[in-house]
């Protein structure tokens, strides 16, 4: 009797040991479900971890009745399954860990560029000068910007990503930039603030997974600059400049060697009037950019359209009808290399006529006429050339024709060197040496006349830098001497450049400053 009453006690208290250790569990469950659920409302881009974890705990769940029916609370499936719980909440906690005061910065990113110096002249004057400070640079002819800049400009991009529950991702952003001349702390009436872009983006698309065309295709809409634009930065030019507000997709894969971007934009040419209301001249660009073998290559070809640019109302400033299309075409060549050698190099030949005459910013002069034409062949790279110098040569020339007037023609070539020498690891000597000739023939336009000439600036510049790498390593603190010189006919070519003024004319300009440069 005894002895039963011994197996009954052991029995009851198995059970009543059981059922507390089920309902502890059923608590923990409980709790693990209720964290699960919180962490998946601040962590959508753990969304496929977190519905992992939901499936475990059905598991859990299903399991649970067989544990209340245990009589001991040792047994084998209890044991299973209390480890399994712990294993999933620890994981758990990890998850809220890494959450847990991040998630109002997470996915955000802030990138900027910025410039600011002083430039005087030898006369303790405000200096002159900027990459287009040449007659050429009205067409685009820019010259090297070493010591030949007396602004401060800066852009800033603000982006925010965010992964939505199937695990398409979207990132917003937004750039703003100012650039001002004045050297005052405060230049709120000189400012030329401005949002350049602002636009959304959408990638990882869940509806286009599996699709080997557009499984890695991004989409975007609103106010932007092109993602495949570039330039040739010692020379302040972009290569190409798309820019505008509409929409589009990248990375559409053809092949393995083939990706294509479309897109489609518009841009303003000002106004017209239209039955005594004044509109908008729209003009749109529809881009195709194909790249080839892994990007090496690239074809780009834009069409262009602004249907009331001709209108009768409306003139150029030399009184004549502006283009209301264009065509536009680049083919240019991507070396990761300079020639075999570490570094890289670039080529582009571009082809414009009518409105896509203007072939460095697509689209973006509405002056042009319908017989417009130009050509432009831009060569650019950098390479170490010794131990601790760098070389970063390049070449821009253009030649163009009926732009403006029928029969004006402007032709135009610069050559730019930038040198580096590393002193030590945060002091270089750089150097910088341009030269430019041009034959420009306006025909009048804007009153501007006739020159042929050359100009050339040779530049010292010691910086300060954060580490030695290569000539686009930034940021640079810098001081600087320039020289410049050019043919006195060039003097002549308007009254309204720089040119031909009283402390800034042909015969020799030394010029001198300090400024920092940065990006990141």
């Amino acid at each position: 009797m005894q002895k039963a009453s011994s197996w009954l006690l052991a029995g009851v208290l198995g059970t009543s040991a059981a059922t507390t250790h089920a309902a502890t569990l059923e608590e923990r469950m409980a709790a693990f479900e209720a964290r699960a659920s919180a962490a998946e409302k601040r962590a959508a881009a753990a969304e496929q971890q977190t519905q992992a974890l939901a499936r475990e705990l059905q598991q859990l769940k299903r399991a649970a009745p067989a544990l209340q029916s245990m009589a001991s609370p040792a047994s084998d499936a209890t044991s299973t399954l209390d480890t399994r719980l712990a294993k999933l909440e620890a994981h758990q906690q990890s998850l809220e860990k890494k959450d847990s005061g991040a998630h109002l910065t997470d996915g955000f990113s802030f990138k900027g560029y910025a410039r600011s110096g002083l430039l005087v002249n030898d006369g303790l004057g405000g200096g002159r000068g900027g990459p287009y400070t040449t007659p050429a640079g009205s067409v685009g002819g820019a010259v090297g910007r070493l010591g030949n800049e007396d602004d401060t400009y800066m852009r800033i991009d603000l982006s925010k990503e965010q992964y939505a529950r199937n695990g398409t991702r979207s990132k917003f952003t937004v750039s703003i930039a100012d650039g001002v001349e004045s050297s005052n702390d405060w230049t709120a009436d000189e400012s030329n603030l401005n949002v350049r872009q602002v636009f959304t983006e959408l990638d990882h698309i869940a509806a286009f997974k599996g699709n080997s065309v557009f499984e890695n295709s991004t989409l975007w809409a609103g106010k932007r600059f092109d993602r495949d634009n570039f330039d040739i930065h010692w020379l302040d030019s972009d290569i190409v400049y798309l820019a505008g507000t509409g929409g589009g997709i990248y990375d559409v894969q053809m092949n393995k060697n083939w990706r294509s971007n479309y897109s489609l934009i518009g841009r303003n040419y000002g106004e017209f009037s239209d039955g005594g209301v004044n509109a908008d001249v729209e003009s749109y660009v529809l881009t195709s950019n194909q790249f080839f073998d892994n990007g090496q290559w690239q074809w780009m070809f834009n069409a262009i359209g602004a249907k009331e640019n001709d209108i009768g109302t409306r003139t150029n400033e030399a009184g004549l009808t502006p283009a209301d299309s264009g065509l536009h075409s680049m083919v240019a060549n991507h070396q990761k290399t300079f020639f075999g050698r570490e570094g890289f190099f670039k080529t582009a030949l571009l082809y414009g006529q009518g409105l896509g005459a203007e072939v460095k910013n697509i689209g973006s002069d509405g002056e042009l006429i319908d017989d417009a034409r130009a050509l432009r062949l831009a060569l650019y790279g950098e390479t170490p050339i010794a131990p601790g110098w760098r070389i970063g040569p390049s070449l821009l020339a253009e030649q163009s024709k009926d732009r403006y007037v029928k029969g004006d023609d402007y032709r135009w070539m610069t050559l730019n060197v930038r040198l580096a020498n590393e002193i030590n690891s945060n002091f270089e000597m750089a150097y910088e040496m341009s030269w430019q000739t041009m034959d420009l023939d306006p025909k009048g336009y804007l009153q501007r006349n006739a020159v042929n000439g050359n100009f050339w600036k040779f530049t010292i510049a010691p910086t300060f830098k954060p580490d030695f790498g290569d000539l686009l390593t930034r940021p640079e603190l810098r001081v600087f001497a320039s020289v410049m010189d050019w043919s006195s006919d060039l003097d002549r070519y308007s009254a309204a450049d720089s040119f031909g003024k009283s402390d800034f004319s042909s015969g020799g300009v030394w010029q001198y400053g300090i400024q920092m440069e940065t990006w990141f």
